[in-house]
């Protein structure tokens, strides 16, 4: 008869997995993607090497785990963000978005770092590009509703997210390999600047972006 796992062993099983995860991301958040081996992981879940194993059958497969949880979280805040108060123009709830975004970046180097720049295995890789075209989704819907609502002039959103993501990552990438955090001063001209790139529709009456 072949062996049907318990609920209790289920259980016990998915705990198991969650609490190496749990390990996984705080250690990124510590020491970065370089410190986080399979080894280190395990002794701060307190389980064996092995079983880390049992769960995810490499590094690659734990951190893509890893980096699928967190960016997410990430693109929740920023979408929420975005889209917190419709009836305030579309441009602020962008701003405020990518405020929102650089100011938790800079709030965890390390972790932010390890999330946007810091070389890692090509499957995680290719997870960071799924990620920041999630980056971009969230500021094309914020953008499209800027332009039916007559605020922003009709253009390529996908185009003009995409760059604005990439100017963000690119703005904070210095900051955040020096584990010094940011100031002000740089969440304003990062703000200022997605703002200045928006297309403002001719039509409205020029806002005081200062």
């Amino acid at each position: 008869m072949p062996y049907r796992p318990t609920e209790r062993t289920k259980a016990r099983k998915a705990e198991t997995r969650e609490r190496i995860v749990s390990a996984a991301l705080d250690q990124l958040a510590e020491g970065g993607y370089a410190s986080a081996s399979v080894q280190v992981v395990a002794r701060r879940a307190g389980v064996a090497t092995g079983s880390v194993y049992r769960h995810f059958p490499s590094k690659a497969d734990l951190f893509t785990e890893v980096f699928r949880r967190a960016s997410q979280r990430e693109i929740d805040v920023m979408h929420e963000v975005a889209q917190t108060d419709p009836e305030r123009p579309a441009a602020e709830r962008l701003a405020a978005a990518a405020e929102a975004f650089a100011r938790r970046a800079l709030a965890s180097p390390t972790r932010a770092y390890a999330l946007l720049a810091e070389p890692v295995d090509p499957t995680i890789e290719a997870e960071r590009l799924i990620f920041r075209r999630g980056y971009r989704d969230v500021l094309v819907e914020a953008l499209e509703q800027g332009i039916e609502a007559g605020e922003i002039k009709p253009h390529d959103t996908k185009t003009v997210a995409a760059a604005l993501v990439g100017a963000l990552g690119e703005a904070l990438v210095g900051p955040l390999s020096q584990t010094s955090g940011g100031s002000e001063a740089l969440i304003a001209t990062v703000v200022q600047f997605c703002m200045d790139a928006i297309p403002a529709d001719s039509r409205q009456p020029t806002a005081d972006r200062s």
